[in-house]
């Protein structure tokens, strides 16, 4: 359960973003925040990523996640919003019981830089064991990239978003779709004005645009 507005910000953005992505795909399942079981018989064998991403399982609603029911087929990708009560858990016991349940790809963020450094890491499963994803760094953004999505997780300006590395395009929520659709349409009208206004000139000066 995300602990404050900004975690539960990550968490709608990166599930949002996600599930828009991969929407046409039938095989892949985005959710968040919900129950996943691991060991069938055993209600507290239970974990809850904020984020997560799972391949080659059906696209559809799930009151919770069951491995034994999908294939033993546990998550792929995972991301955490990290914060104060779950950094140790976080980078703990968690990250070692998604490695040994075959998580391939471990994501932590944590909104404020209070508790990771840096902000932003990644890990990848390889022989059993989560290796450090190296991190891509510029003057003014690190950049991680899964394997898994096919994606880069990107940390800008303090602001972690999801791009496309093929269209270099940072996916959105469905409000900053509908808030870039807006702003385009607002655009297209005030392009209009513009014109009309231009004619009505020349139409005062007698030239018949």
């Amino acid at each position: 359960m995300a602990e404050s507005d900004a975690a539960r910000d990550y968490l709608i953005y990166g599930v949002e973003a996600l599930g828009i992505y991969f929407q046409d795909d039938s095989q892949v399942y985005v959710s968040g925040n919900i129950f996943v079981y691991y060991e069938e018989g055993n209600p507290k064998s239970v974990v809850s990523p904020d984020v997560l991403v799972v391949m080659g399982v059906e696209k559809k609603q799930r009151r919770s996640y069951k491995t034994w029911e999908e294939g033993d087929k546990f998550p792929d990708f995972v991301l955490e919003i990290t914060s104060k009560s779950t950094v140790h858990e976080d980078q703990g016991a968690k990250k070692g019981l998604y490695a040994h349940l075959g998580a391939k790809e471990y994501f932590q963020y944590d909104p404020t830089s209070d508790y990771l450094k840096p902000a932003l890491q990644g890990f990848r499963l390889i022989e059993g064991n989560y290796l450090a994803i190296p991190a891509q760094i510029s003057d003014d953004a690190i950049a991680l990239s899964s394997q898994v999505l096919g994606l880069e997780l990107r940390l800008e300006k303090g602001e972690m978003r999801f791009y496309d590395p093929k269209t270099g395009k940072k996916l959105r929520s469905h409000s900053e779709s509908e808030q870039a659709l807006k702003e385009s349409e607002q655009e297209k009208l005030a392009a209009l004005d513009k014109v009309r206004q231009l004619e009505e000139r020349l139409k005062a000066l007698g030239i018949d645009p």
